[in-house]
């Protein structure tokens, strides 16, 4: 029960690796509060851990907007006690020319997958700070280090990501807080799995380049953040954490 006694929250935790997230945090003993856009998956997910009698609490926010956020932050303060920990998953892809990306479609984007992770933190480092003590890992991706055509402006985000978890890493040291990312490879999330069945060549391919000679399961990315919440990572701070089964050891 390495997260005993902790209240973790968890962005986009209503389905994928969010899911995975809040489970596995609650099953290694924390508080669990989670939000997303999608309140009828969240609440039923909701309902299904509380039936296992797990601790754990959903709400609604759109994270790319900080009244959003601070509000969901605020219930679940009131729910558990402040928030000592933070798994910021929430992010869109983005399949974009940039042509014709638009300036709304760019501001959407980025507020969803970089703006985002400035959110949290601004609602939860007054209290950490105020404990000398906690823990943030901000989900990042493979595409940080190498990207794939068609994916504009995806790389630029997640790249962005692992610079803001670094100087969040430097700024809030001073205080026992660590600030950590974890750049998953290909994971098997109900959205991969939807895109594979419509496009099996591609899946196909995918395969062939796997070291491991198989994708990621949402629980084996989990675990790793879990890990870093917890006291068991106490000396592992600004760091980026590549889980993708040895893909970016390869040549392309």
């Amino acid at each position: 029960m390495k997260l005993a006694n902790e209240h973790i929250l968890v962005t986009g935790g209503a389905a994928g690796i969010g899911a995975a997230l809040v489970l596995d945090a609650a099953q290694e003993g924390a508080s669990v509060s989670f939000c997303d856009i999608n309140v009828e998956g969240g609440r039923a997910y909701e309902k299904e851990l509380l039936a296992k009698g797990l601790s754990v609490f959903f709400t609604q926010a759109d994270v790319s907007n900080f009244d959003n956020v601070s509000s969901a932050h605020a219930k679940m303060v009131e729910k558990f006690g402040a928030v000592t920990g933070v798994a910021n998953n929430a992010g869109v892809n983005a399949y974009f020319d940039p042509v014709t990306m638009t300036d709304e479609e760019w501001n959407s984007f980025f507020g969803v997958d970089l703006k985002s992770v400035w959110h949290t933190a601004k609602c939860v480092l007054p209290a950490m700070r105020a404990a000398q003590k906690g823990a943030i890992v901000n989900i990042a991706s493979i595409h940080a280090r190498m990207t794939f055509p068609g994916y504009f402006p995806y790389a630029a985000a997640k790249s962005g990501v692992i610079g803001l978890t670094r100087n969040l890493a430097l700024d809030e040291g001073k205080y026992g807080i660590r600030v950590n990312a974890v750049s998953p490879g290909y994971t098997l999330t109900p959205l991969l799995q939807s895109w594979f069945e419509q496009e099996p060549a591609q899946q196909a391919a995918a395969m062939k380049v796997q070291p491991l000679g198989r994708m990621a399961q949402t629980s084996e990315i989990a675990k790793v953040v879990t890990f870093l919440l917890s006291a068991d990572a106490s000396f592992v701070n600004g760091a980026d954490w590549i889980v993708d089964g040895g893909l970016h050891a390869r040549f392309a």
